[in-house]
């Protein structure tokens, strides 16, 4: 059987336009990917430099001002220096674990970004179980801190994975029974959904005044889970040398401190999420979208402005975190898990009962 030379010529290029299809179909796939990443590592260096801003403001002293205009530049300065130094290994350390518990920890964290809405059709992934989701993959975090310990071959750096995990486990409960009693109000678990339930009656409307309780034992939580003043005792430095990361150096080290920073945004951009109404800013009455014709608008325009109200909640409670780092003493051990266990988990058990029972009240 003969084939004509158009013929061929057809079905080549017709294959030629199928891998075109394909290849630009995984490329707009990675775009958000993409687009997301850079965002979160911007929104890093601004909060390094922030922190850096406050705490020299609270302790009346200059913070960083010859790296870039304000010392913007300090944080990317500190991260390339970082870069260029030497990976150390224990030489009776466990290597295969001591590398792998950084990535296992920035891993965790940024895939928690996917399903946190960042503005008004903004989401990389609106699942029905986002807030569940969340929490099963920040719970992976404390694994590779406790991997980081054990490599090391050092006791403070074991004790400090211990205590990291112990602490994880402490608050992660109060946190959850918060975050379902949400999910009760809300009737819906997925991030998008529990927004879109704030928004009937303006700022009024916020989970803020239905879950105050919720909402301070959602703060303390979140802060235990970032391991931030008063709750740092896994990294506690007149006691533990600096824990679970002792024997790290160069972009290891470098991948805890973004950690850090990481599980502080995603925080607080939960807390806005959760309790704030996320991108909705509007009075009871008067409909800010409605009057400044949002809805009208470019998709480009209202996805910007939903986005800048999203950030500015994030960043009042981000101030709120630093102020507090730098304001109060670190616990003991002891006092941290008797918060969680003797004062926290009750508390949230109750108000989740309360909150069960509104339910079923008004059903």
């Amino acid at each position: 059987m003969i084939i004509d030379t158009p013929e061929v010529q057809d079905i080549n290029s017709f294959s030629r336009f199928e891998s075109l299809q394909e290849i630009y179909g995984i490329v707009w796939m990675l775009v958000p990917i993409f687009t997301l990443v850079v965002g979160i590592t911007i929104g890093v260096l601004v909060i390094v430099w922030l922190e850096r801003e406050i705490s020299a403001g609270i302790q009346q002293r200059i913070g960083p001002e010859y790296a870039g205009p304000f010392g913007i530049l300090q944080a990317l300065a500190d991260g390339t220096k970082l870069l260029l130094k030497e990976n150390l290994l224990p030489s009776r350390g466990d290597s295969p674990l001591f590398s792998i518990g950084p990535s296992i920890a920035v891993i965790s964290i940024l895939l928690s970004y996917s399903v946190i809405p960042f503005s008004y059709r903004l989401v990389l992934a609106d699942l029905n179980v986002g807030v569940f989701l969340w929490i099963a993959i920040s719970s992976i975090a404390p694994i590779g801190l406790l991997m980081s310990g054990y490599g090391s071959n050092n006791k403070y750096s074991f004790l400090g994975g211990l205590r990291a995990a112990a602490q994880s486990i402490s608050y992660e409960i109060p946190l959850t029974l918060c975050v379902l009693s949400i999910s009760l109000l809300s009737n819906s678990s997925s991030t998008v959904d529990i927004i879109e339930a704030q928004s009937k009656y303006g700022f009024l409307g916020w989970n803020l005044w239905r879950q105050p309780i919720g909402f301070l034992l959602f703060l303390i939580a979140s802060l235990a889970e970032c391991e931030r003043l008063p709750f740092d005792l896994p990294e506690a430095e007149e006691e533990l040398v600096a824990g679970y990361q002792t024997e790290y150096s160069g972009i290891k080290f470098g991948l805890f401190y973004v950690t850090s920073y990481l599980n502080l945004l995603v925080s607080s951009l939960f807390v806005t999420i959760l309790y704030l109404g996320g991108w909705n800013l509007s009075i009871p009455y008067i409909d800010f979208p409605s009057l400044f014709e949002i809805n009208n608008a470019g998709g480009i325009f209202r996805t910007t402005i939903t986005l800048f109200i999203t950030l500015a909640k994030t960043f009042f409670f981000l101030f709120i975190s630093i102020t507090t780092r730098w304001t109060l003493p670190r616990l003991r051990m002891d006092q941290l898990l008797n918060l969680g266990w003797k004062f926290l988990l009750p508390i949230s058990l109750g108000n989740l009962l309360l909150t069960t029972s509104s339910q079923l009240f008004s059903l």
